[in-house]
């Protein structure tokens, strides 16, 4: 098995056939990836060396110390935290071949085609439909909420494929050409007076179906892998002491005593206490994905992570006061990143609003942790035996 001392020889023999200085951003990404140095719990041609995954540390700090560029994780968290590990756990091998490597290299953007107006928090109620023709699948609906569908070029995508099964059965996961005829992306302004968002209309797409992740009708089962990794991927990121929301406001405490109350002091110590456990949590379960794929400990990550923000934030523009409801710029942005953090306080507070809402709503999240980390009983669900086709919608 591949230890730390190895990699470590390998990184830097890496580093000395590639120089970050002398080689170009794309030949030393390219290089990375075919030396098993991109994820290197993934296999062996696949960016990886089927090594511990807690052995990235090694790799990314020797990295990180020789300056070596990085593949602009934020820009393509989407493919990194949820298209990456569902290609990878149900595409075939030229599936795997053919999108792993450009994901990682950040040469191709992805995006999640989830959400619809008309399921709400219920996901599975959706009503995007996937028609059979030959060998390719006819695809007719309308997603929403979808981040960066306007620099995507590939989407992850699940669609009903038989509407006389119940709700949970009839579904199917695709990947999505997003530059394919009928493809329409159009923007969703938000409370930041941005649009990260977009809603995406679906008219007559055709999908071949090589592009099908896993088996006609498992489309569920396969969207549990991406949902438990989105929720990981948001809620347990990797941060430094007073990374995340916390930081902004620590910062401000210390350099604006004139803003001090002994109330302030409280609650700020509070929160601070509490973002630190939630990171070192977040570090416990990373650690307990060297085992295997996330479970329900990431919805409760997210959990935390959607509350402390939505608190901090507040606490924020409360410390600041008049100077807290100042916003910098309020004009139509098409960003390429999603921010929870950046900007000033005025947008930290208003961003903040969706964390609860993004990846799993809480009001879902909190049954999660009932009933499969508490272990208790699950809400009735009278509609689970009944035909999509049949519901009242």
């Amino acid at each position: 098995m591949t230890d730390a001392t190895e990699l470590a020889t390998r990184t830097r023999e890496l580093l000395a056939a590639y120089p970050p200085a002398t080689t170009s951003r794309e030949d030393f990404l390219k290089a990375r990836f075919d030396a098993g140095l991109a994820w290197v719990h993934y296999p062996e041609g696949l960016g990886g060396l089927a090594a511990p995954r807690s052995l990235q540390a090694v790799v990314d700090a020797e990295l990180e110390a020789a300056g070596a560029p990085d593949n602009d994780p934020r820009r393509i968290g989407i493919g990194l935290g949820m298209a990456a590990p569902t290609v990878l756990a149900f595409g075939t091998d030229e599936q795997k071949e053919r999108f792993l490597g450009p994901l990682w290299r950040g040469e191709e953007v992805w995006c999640q085609l989830f959400s619809e107006p008309g399921a709400g928090s219920d996901l599975a109620a959706l009503g995007t439909r996937a028609v059979r023709d030959g060998d390719d699948w006819i695809v007719t609906g309308q997603k929403v909420w979808t981040s960066n569908a306007h620099n995507a070029r590939w989407a992850i995508l699940i669609a009903r494929t038989d509407p006389d099964l119940p709700k949970h059965r009839g579904i199917t996961y695709f990947v999505c050409d997003m530059t394919d005829p009928g493809v329409e992306v159009r923007p969703l302004r938000q409370i930041t007076g941005e649009a990260e968002f977009n809603e995406v209309f679906l008219t007559d797409v055709r999908i071949p179906d090589a592009h099908r992740l896993g088996e006609v009708g498992d489309g569920w089962k396969v969207a549990q892998t991406t949902l438990m990794n989105e929720r990981v991927a948001i809620g347990g990121m990797r941060l430094p002491r007073e990374g995340g929301m916390i930081g902004p406001i620590s910062a401000t405490w210390r350099e604006r005593p004139e803003l001090r109350t002994r109330d302030l002091h409280q609650r700020l110590v509070k929160l601070w206490i509490e973002a630190e456990v939630a990171r070192l949590s977040g570090e416990r379960l990373r650690q307990q994905l060297v085992a295997g794929h996330p479970g329900p400990e990431g919805s409760g990550m997210k959990l935390t992570f959607a509350r402390l923000n939505q608190e901090i934030s507040g606490l924020e523009v409360e410390l600041l006061g008049d100077e807290g409801l100042l916003y910098d710029d309020w004009t139509m942005r098409r960003p390429d990143i999603v921010d929870f953090v950046g900007r000033d306080a005025g947008y930290r507070y208003l961003r903040s609003k969706g964390n609860s809402i993004e990846g799993g709503t809480s009001e879902v999240l909190l049954n999660i942790v009932a009933e499969r980390v508490l272990g208790l009983p699950s809400e009735p669900r009278t509609d689970k035996d009944v035909a999509w086709k049949d519901l009242a919608r």
